[in-house]
């Protein structure tokens, strides 16, 4: 069930990420306080989806993510107008489609990158201090030869 809840936190920041996408086009002060707000939110889901899952799988979906988004990047070179104009349906919503999973995973992969960093670099919170997992006979993700 923990893997259910891990995905769910993943998928609620990859839509904050987009949300906050669409809404932070918009060239005025509430909407862009508002899409800060839901960005903030998505950052918080990533960062308890980051605790909660391995250092491997966090490596995973970081270059999924990446990958993801040089995919949705390539199609900007070629236009969104264009592709939304060959495309068919209403240009318009393939548009804004592209363009919120665009943000999103730009901004998904950037805060999985960044708090695979924290953890690759030693980042911990007071309440993990390694002393601890050591007492409580956790292995670490590290040889020490």
């Amino acid at each position: 069930m923990t893997h259910c809840s891990d995905r769910l936190l993943l998928a609620v920041s990859f839509v904050c990420f987009g949300v906050a996408g669409i809404i932070g086009a918009a060239d005025a002060l509430a909407p862009t306080v508002g899409a800060t707000a839901v960005a903030i939110a998505g950052v918080y889901c990533v960062a308890k989806y980051a605790t909660r899952v391995s250092r491997r799988t966090l490596v995973h979906v970081a270059l999924v993510l990446w990958v993801a988004f040089l995919a949705v990047a390539g199609v900007h070179a070629v236009g969104l107008e264009t592709v939304g104009a060959a495309v068919p349906g209403r240009a318009n919503l393939l548009v804004g489609s592209l363009t919120a999973i665009t943000w999103a995973t730009l901004l998904s992969a950037s805060s999985a990158t960044a708090f695979l960093g924290f953890r690759e670099y030693g980042a911990t919170s007071s309440a993990d201090r390694p002393e601890d997992g050591v007492l409580e006979g956790e292995t670490s993700d590290y040889s020490t030869r």
